[in-house]
């Protein structure tokens, strides 16, 4: 797991110049996986002070493109980050309050990852999103 002082190489290893915006909000997604923009932001405001909205929003499009965080969206949801990148893993999603925790990939036999007719492209990751409860939902339900 990235430390604080790793996060300044990281963004020169991607070729983006190190502000402190930048470190802050990367900082952010790696304590805050799957925090939406305005949680990013508040987490950011409380490490730098006054730091604008627009300037959050250009901070997570710079790291996304750069690969250091992936930007997430299931259905019905704001945007959300994390900073586990470079795998092929998933999510699951509780319909009741909206947790998300990340799922390795499916193993052993599962058709559902590869496609019946890939129309030619070269297939390189699938997304899957599992929905269902968590397990505080599903206790609250069950009683």
């Amino acid at each position: 797991m990235a430390t604080s002082s790793d996060f300044p190489q990281m963004l020169r290893e991607a070729d983006l110049r190190v502000t402190r915006p930048r470190v802050a909000v990367l900082s952010a997604v790696h304590r805050h996986p799957h925090a939406d923009t305005d949680h990013i932001l508040g987490v950011v405001r409380d490490d730098l002070g006054e730091v604008s909205h627009q300037a959050v929003y250009d901070v997570l499009r710079a790291l996304t493109a750069a690969h250091l965080i992936r930007r997430i969206q299931p259905s019905g949801s704001a945007a959300r980050y994390e900073s586990r990148v470079g795998d092929n893993h998933h999510h699951v999603v509780c319909r009741t309050c909206g947790v998300i925790a990340d799922v390795d990939c499916a193993v052993g036999h599962a058709p559902c990852l590869t496609a019946s007719n890939d129309s030619g492209f070269t297939i390189d990751e699938a997304e899957v999103i599992y929905w269902g409860l968590c397990p505080d939902c599903s206790s609250t339900n069950s009683s």
